[in-house]
């Protein structure tokens, strides 16, 4: 035998002995990562969702030489790069064979032959097929994530709520469970182990190969996994038709893509939905679907097609951005909702869920889809209530339905920040909290919103906090399901406060019935403006610590000023509220004898307080950046198209006025000493300013 043959042997054998004891890997994530932005700065194929797929092609290379016992996918310390990457496209070749049903036939990798060594040399001492199944999920998110950017409305569940999920719903053995947005498994997967059958639909061929891939490496079978429309079912292949019929399924989990710009405008699919059809809000406050086609999101219709796949009593799980369960426009979803599903619980996610790949809120609604002769009776009761007037308050309890409580619970921590990093639970020192082990606890609240209820459902939840409670349906207002909403501990606060005698509770709504106070939108003014002028156009990002920050770059022409002088009509002492937008909701400011001749943005609410002597402007400005009414107001703000907003909802925020005479006193008093010492600042800096310009155009003309 040769030299090189030789060592080419050599280097089967303990490959193939290192692959019988390989390291399963707990930085496999981190060896991914690694590979992907190697591959993305030095091989010869530059975009994400194509390196993703050929990464993909080369995991199912490592999976069947680990299964087969192959011993091909390394690379020997004397061979080349040519001579690595051929042995792999071979080996790629055995794979298509393997795996009929996850690639065609055509199918080839598009790497380089460096790349392909290095993806090799990187991932040749692991052992997928030993490796724990979040690793393997985290792995595939850390390669593939980049790939999807979103795009699509496309994003990979966090393992912890996947979990989450499937704990709440309390799967059982043999039962069939289908998620028909699947991506890359991960619902699937968590299922799997509950010894139940598992069904998968997705659209993007990339996505059911890396849950295909994921279903190999676990040893699990993958034939129940298709790549299709699961809007539109009448595409399908005839055998999927047999596999995946309506009404066959126990049990959905899904979170289906979203985005408000994704847009489903196919006639075709549409008309076979009725949240694809335009409904209307009839006299008595219900809604009637028409006969109307409407474009429609994703996400809308997904709550229709996962009830259709549902057996009468079985139960769904789905991820849904948190306008679904604010904005008035849908409402008749709810009404869709309530007519064909029990709710069982409602829960809401902070918004790094999903961070960094995108910070949409959301929240995970749990249906329990009703049997015919419930539907039935609701019918009947509609047909009866058709005629009623018009006056009746729209709210979640309607003549038929079934009155019953909701499980809801609020999530402030789910394991990682914005960033994706791991957090840890810490002190009030800023130490961390260790467990039994003497190691650091993840802050994720998932697992206590779990214990919590399963104490609800066996009737051992007495103490109501954000991490678990109950709402009826007849005390759900006006169709609002966010959580948030209902929290019991700002009300617990706010009696507790009460009790002590010490405030009186009043709205900002009883307020301005009262005409204690006036409350008045500004207005836009348009961009093409800014600049022409000296009058500053006040936005939401110009409000910071109770002041205005003028920014020259946007101030307008007068006579701009002067269309909306009369309207705006803003006078010193009143005060500024930001009530849309995104972070800077519930900021304040006053305006200044500095401030009068300003225009307003329309995502400013202008308070005026009309009887000073009742409640004066000072005192008003200390209610609002109280830290319970600043509570209030984020718990009120919700995601309403693109943009969050208080809407409304601003008259229900409840000001703890002091009833002590003396303490109103003293805050008025602080409060106007601080609005002094920030004028007076102002003066002086605007005076030096002046004095400074002044100056230098002297010198200019002396010169």
């Amino acid at each position: 035998m040769k030299r090189g043959e030789k060592e080419k042997t050599l280097n089967f054998t303990i490959h193939t002995e290192i692959n019988a004891t390989a390291t399963s890997a707990p930085n496999l994530p981190h060896v991914f990562k690694q590979i992907y932005y190697h591959l993305y700065s030095n091989s010869n194929i530059p975009r994400a969702e194509r390196l993703a797929a050929d990464m993909i092609r080369l995991i199912f290379c490592k999976i069947y030489d680990e299964i087969h016992k192959k011993g091909e996918f390394f690379a020997g310390s004397g061979e080349g790069d040519k001579e690595v990457a051929a042995r792999i496209r071979n080996l790629f070749e055995k794979v298509k064979v393997a795996y009929r049903d996850v690639f065609e036939r055509d199918e080839k990798i598009y790497l380089d032959d460096k790349s392909v060594r290095f993806v090799v040399l990187r991932m040749q001492d692991f052992a997928l097929t030993l490796a724990e199944r979040d690793v393997v999920a985290e792995a595939f998110q850390a390669f593939y994530g980049p790939a999807l950017r979103g795009e699509k409305g496309q994003f990979f569940t966090p393992r912890n709520v996947v979990r989450m999920c499937v704990e709440i719903l309390s799967l059982r053995r043999g039962e069939r469970i289908i998620d028909p947005a699947c991506g890359s498994g991960g619902f699937l997967i968590e299922a799997l182990s509950h010894k139940v059958s598992v069904y998968g639909i997705d659209k993007e061929v990339d996505l059911v190969k890396i849950c295909k891939a994921y279903m190999a490496i676990l040893g699990e079978k993958h034939e129940n996994i298709f790549c299709a429309d699961s809007l539109d079912p009448e595409s399908w292949h005839e055998e999927m038709k047999k596999e995946v019929k309506d009404g066959s399924f126990d049990v959905v989990l899904t979170n289906p893509p979203f985005g408000a710009r994704i847009f489903i405008e196919d006639t075709r699919i549409l008309k076979k939905y009725k949240l694809g059809h335009r409904w209307k809000k009839r006299r008595d406050g219900e809604w009637k679907v028409t006969n109307e086609i409407t474009k429609q999101v994703p996400q809308v219709l997904f709550i229709e097609r996962c009830l259709q796949l549902l057996k009468e009593g079985g139960r769904m799980a789905i991820i849904l951005p948190d306008g679904i369960f604010g904005n008035p426009s849908d409402r008749y979803i709810w009404q869709f909702i309530r007519e064909n599903a029990k709710i069982i619980a409602i829960i809401s996610l902070p918004p790094e869920t999903f961070l960094p790949s995108t910070h949409t809120k959301t929240s995970v609604l749990f249906l329990e889809k009703k049997r015919k002769n419930e539907r039935k009776n609701k019918r009947k009761s509609e047909g009866k209530s058709e005629g009623r007037s018009e006056g009746k308050s729209e709210g979640a309890e309607k003549e038929g339905d079934e009155d019953y409580e909701i499980f809801m619970a609020i999530a402030n921590k789910v394991g990682h920040d914005k960033n994706g990093k791991i957090i840890f639970k810490m002190d009030e020192k800023g130490n961390y909290i260790l467990d039994e082990r003497g190691n650091r606890i993840i802050d994720d609240e998932l697992p206590q919103i779990v214990s919590r209820f399963k104490c609800y459902m066996q009737g051992r939840l007495k103490e109501q906090n954000r991490l678990g409670f109950t709402v009826k349906l007849s005390e759900i207002r006006d169709n609002i399901f966010i959580p948030n909403y209902y929290d019991p501990e700002t009300k617990q606060i706010l009696t507790e406060m009460e009790r002590t005698g010490k405030y009186k509770l009043v709205t900002i709504g009883e307020l301005v019935k009262k005409g204690i106070i006036s409350i008045k939108r500004g207005h836009e003014v348009g961009s093409k403006y800014y600049g022409l002028g000296d009058v500053p156009f006040v936005r939401t990002s110009d409000i910071v610590n109770w002041e205005i920050k003028i920014d020259p770059v946007k101030s307008i022409p007068e006579e701009i000023y002067e269309k909306y002088r009369k309207m705006q009509d803003i006078r010193e002492n009143d005060i500024l509220l930001v009530t849309d937008g995104t972070f800077l909701i519930g900021r304040t400011a006053i305006v200044t004898e500095l401030d009068r001749k300003i225009v307003i943005q329309s995502h400013i609410r202008r308070i005026r307080c009309l009887k000073p002597e009742k409640l004066h402007p000072y005192l008003l400005l200390y209610l609002l950046n109280t830290e319970i009414v600043q509570r209030q107001i984020k718990e009120k703000t919700f995601v309403q198209a693109t943009i969050s907003t208080v809407g409304d909802r601003l008259y229900e925020i409840v000001l703890p006025v002091p009833t002590d005479k003396d303490v109103v006193r003293k805050i008025i008093e602080e409060v106007a000493e601080i609005i002094r010492m920030k004028v007076e600042a102002r003066k002086r800096m605007e005076h030096l300013i002046g004095d400074g310009r002044i100056k230098r155009e002297e010198e200019s003309e002396n010169g």
